[in-house]
Order: structure tokens, then sequence, then C-alpha cells
């Protein structure tokens, strides 16, 4: 019991000088730099960099004379004005076979992905050949539908009265058409296939 004070003491004795000394605390020589930074370029700005900070752009009011549009281009500004959630439907490459497991995990794999883009979309397996989305964020809509073209399993986008398809992609009409006749020419009577993606 006598011993500790004279330890502590000893102890703090041997720690102070380590705490107090500039080799102690950092392990090496301290480094100085200059307020003076003239001579300094920094160009290492980015235009995301010089665009943070300014205004958005002000509102945009949807044109006042709705008569003289067509159908489709009503419809394409009220998409841009869409702020709620939204529900659609994704036809899915019709001729390869898939179950409703293949399905369901493409659904999965989908939301997966969206979700670690920041995009909150649920999408779930229908058929073997459709699977619908809900979209929590209207706003979002048109990046949902860059990413959805850009998947090899989706074929057709149908939002609304809307579809969107890749460029130069036949309506889905004509593919259902071409693989009717297809299986006509193999001598299959068993249609089965194509009636259950339809």
């Amino acid at each position: 019991m006598k011993n500790y004070p004279s330890l502590l003491l000893l102890l703090l004795l041997l720690i102070l000088p380590l705490v107090f000394s500039p080799i102690g605390v950092e392990g090496g020589k301290r480094i100085h730099i200059t307020d003076d930074l003239d001579d300094v370029v920094d160009d290492e700005e980015d235009e995301e960099w010089k665009e943070w900070g300014k205004s958005s752009p002000e509102f945009d009011p949807p044109p006042s004379d709705f008569d003289k549009m067509e159908p489709s281009q009503i419809q394409e500004e009220l998409m841009k004005r869409q702020m709620g959630p939204a529900i659609g439907f994704i036809k899915l490459r019709l001729g390869i076979p898939r179950d409703r497991d293949t399905v369901a995990e493409i659904a999965m794999k989908w939301t997966r992905v969206l979700r670690t883009g920041a995009i909150g979309v649920r999408f779930s397996g229908i058929d073997i050949s459709t699977v619908m989305f809900n979209l929590d964020d209207g706003r979002k809509m048109l990046e949902l539908k860059e990413f959805l073209l850009g998947q090899d399993e989706a074929y057709e986008i149908k939002i609304g009265d809307q579809v969107f398809r890749r460029p130069g992609d036949p309506p889905l009409d004509e593919v259902i058409e071409k693989l009717r006749q297809s299986k006509e020419k193999e001598g299959a009577d068993d249609d089965q296939h194509v009636k259950d993606e339809l």
C-alpha cells in the first residue's frame, strides 16, 4: 500500500517528458506548411463543382393549349411532372424459356441494383414474361426507363398508355406473330409456351 504513491510518481515522471516533447508525440520532426500559397495552381475543379450551389432552373410551366397537342405529347408533358408513385409493366423477351422462379430472380436483381442507385422501386413477377414495378418517386421515371431498356431481359416497358422499346425493336405483337409462325413451321402442335408467355 505504501508503494502505490511512489510508483505513481515514478510513472508520472517517466510519461510527462514523452507527452510534452515533440518527438514523443509525433514520432519525428514537425513539418511546417507556409500560408503563402500564391504559386499554387488549383485546376482540379470540374463542371459539377462549378455548378454546385447555383440555383436550380425555374419552374417550367406546362403549355396552356393542350387542344393543339397530340395525345403522345400530352402524355410526355404529364410524365415530366409526375411527382407521386408510378406503376408500370415490363414485358420480358419472348422465346426464352424461363419459369416463375427465374422471373422472380430477375425482379429481385433489378430491385437490388436500383436501390444501390437510390431509386426506390419494387419489382414483382406477374407471369413468366411480365414483371410489374412500383416506383416510389415518379420524378425518377426517366432513370428507371433508361435502366430497364439497358437490360437484356427487358423487351418493352408500359407506363399508362405509353410503350417504350429500344430503337429498332419491332412492336410486341409482331414478335408474337413471328414466334407463332416459327412454331407452326416446326410442325409443333403444342403452342403452350407461347400461350403462357402471352
